[in-house]
């Protein structure tokens, strides 16, 4: 398996001649970043931190959801409200984008060209605006069906639950720009390594987010 690894025709020589890129698996940079590899070993510990505090605050959200979803006061419920085709696409854009950000951070692990990390970044910033596109128009298809957040207990928990991913979502693609910007400005130095590390992470997160609330708002819904 190794040996199809090194002889990827998309990896760099230099990194392909230096066996010790297979110690360090997974969104790790390894010691051929040097700086920014020693660095990433206690700041991206910290944000892993952040990642758990945050999870609290989506489980806190997610209860106070299962606890209301009954609640409809009368009004429209899951089944008037959902609609699974939607949410299935948004699922799909949102898979894709992982992936295609994980194809990012393997270009900068293994410093294939710049412009390839960059058309990964473009191309994950492209699917993420789509995944808002299609939530924004869900929301304005539940208003106009009566399912607005003063209507009952059950909408006050759903907008409470799935517009707070959302905006994680759109912080994500903002900071994304941002890194772009980074990118232009400064380069791949080790401050933009370690924001492109830090966001593969935070937008990976919010695709678990987003496999919980497919399955528990929309699929547990629509049973």
């Amino acid at each position: 398996m190794s040996n199809g690894i090194l002889q990827h025709p998309f990896l760099d020589l230099e990194a392909r001649q230096n066996k010790q890129i297979f110690q360090y698996p997974g969104i790790n940079l390894g010691t051929e970043h040097e700086e920014a590899h020693t660095q990433a070993e206690s700041m991206l510990f910290g944000f892993w931190v952040f990642l758990m505090s945050d999870a609290i605050i989506f489980g806190m959200v997610f209860a106070t959801y299962a606890t209301l979803v009954s609640g409809t006061a009368g009004g429209p419920g899951p089944r008037e409200l959902y609609h699974l085709g939607p949410v299935f696409i948004e699922t799909m854009l949102l898979l894709a984008s992982s992936f295609t950000f994980g194809m990012a951070s393997v270009a900068l692990k293994y410093k294939h060209p710049t412009s390839a990390l960059v058309g990964w970044l473009l191309v994950t910033l492209v699917l993420g605006l789509a995944f808002l596109g299609f939530e924004l128009n869900d929301f304005s298809t539940m208003f106009a069906a009566g399912g607005v957040p003063t209507r009952s207990g059950y909408l006050s928990a759903f907008f409470d639950l799935v517009p707070l991913h959302g905006l994680h979502v759109t912080a994500a693609c903002i900071w994304l720009v941002c890194m772009l910007g980074q990118i232009a400005v400064h380069g791949l130095d080790t401050k933009t390594k370690l924001g492109l590390l830090r966001l593969a992470l935070f937008w990976h997160f919010l695709d678990i987010v987003w496999i919980f609330i497919f399955s528990v708002v929309y699929l547990a819904g629509l049973a």
